[in-house]
């Protein structure tokens, strides 16, 4: 199979099922952002990768699933209204975070103030997964109805878990947070 197909050259892709969409079209938009934040993820993972932690396994295996579902909610907004969804995202997925985000948070020092994004390449590179997450609910919530409640809901927790588990990385991995203070 070729990787170049010549049939986005004019500015349209192809929904699942072969619709044709143009590049900007809402549902692309929340796709690809589903995908970059799924690439920003894997590159978070490749900093820790030669790094020790108690929990390192545990969490690797959290990134991973979450890897694999965000394939999921892009196939979801990638099927075209009326057409069956073959990767369904599942209430269970959204359990699995708040219990990551229970579990992590555990561990964490109670916050007294915001935080800046930063850290171990790790921590700061979760922190940036989070903010394309953010980026993908609000493109999922620019297409309407259309969407799934689930879709929406595991977007927006998948950010509070980014969030959590950036600090417990840097926590890990020995990275003091900054806090924001007035000048």
């Amino acid at each position: 199979m070729k990787i170049y197909t010549k049939t986005g050259d004019k500015g349209t892709t192809s929904l699942i099922y072969g619709a044709r969409v143009a590049k900007n079209d809402v549902l692309v938009e929340a796709y690809g952002t589903c995908d970059e934040a799924n690439s920003m993820i894997g590159l978070a993972m490749s900093y820790f990768q030669h790094e020790f932690f108690d929990e390192k396994e545990n969490v690797e295996k959290a990134f991973h699933q979450i890897q694999t579902t965000l394939f999921h909610v892009g196939a979801e907004l990638a099927t075209p209204t009326g057409k069956e969804v073959k990767w369904k995202l599942e209430n269970d997925e959204i359990t699995k975070l708040e219990t990551w985000i229970d579990e992590y948070d555990a561990h964490l020092p109670a916050l007294k103030n915001f935080i800046l994004p930063s850290g171990h390449p790790a921590g700061a590179a979760i922190h940036v997964a989070r903010t394309i997450v953010r980026r993908a609910e609000r493109s999922a919530v620019n297409i309407g109805e259309d969407v799934s409640p689930l879709v929406l809901a595991y977007l927006n927790r998948l950010s509070d878990f980014l969030f959590v588990a950036a600090r417990f990385i840097n926590l890990r991995l020995g990275q003091k947070e900054k806090g924001l203070h007035a000048e």
